[in-house]
């Protein structure tokens, strides 16, 4: 389908367009090289419309239902296991040192606890 019959089909679902054009306060010309420079999704359509572009709306219904299907027992356990790994790493790397025994050398004469 060419950008000239896709801009018709668009028009066809906003007929909001069309009162601008009868009333003076745009034309055609205008609203195809909006069309042709942003598309359908875009916000140039949000000042002539007055809602939500159908990307936006799509989104915020994808994010929704993306929301809904997270099982947040998995998720509470993830980060458990996150914060159990960030407790040994920072015990691994923490500058305190641990109280060592003095080293003392074993005798030269005394053999495997003679």
């Amino acid at each position: 389908m060419s950008k000239k019959e896709e801009f018709k089909e668009f028009v066809k679902k906003n007929p909001k367009l069309v009162k601008y054009v009868r009333s003076g306060e745009s034309n055609w010309q205008k609203f195809y090289e909006i069309y042709d420079l942003y598309g359908e999704d875009n916000e140039a359509w949000k000042e002539y419309l007055g809602v939500a572009t159908t990307a936006t709306t799509v989104g915020a219904l994808d994010a929704l239902s993306w929301l809904k299907n997270i099982n947040l027992d998995s998720v509470q356990s993830g980060v458990a296991n996150i914060q159990k790994m960030l407790g040994m790493v920072q015990e691994l790397t923490s500058k305190e040192e641990k109280p060592n025994q003095e080293y003392k050398p074993r005798p030269i004469y005394k053999h495997f606890e003679d």
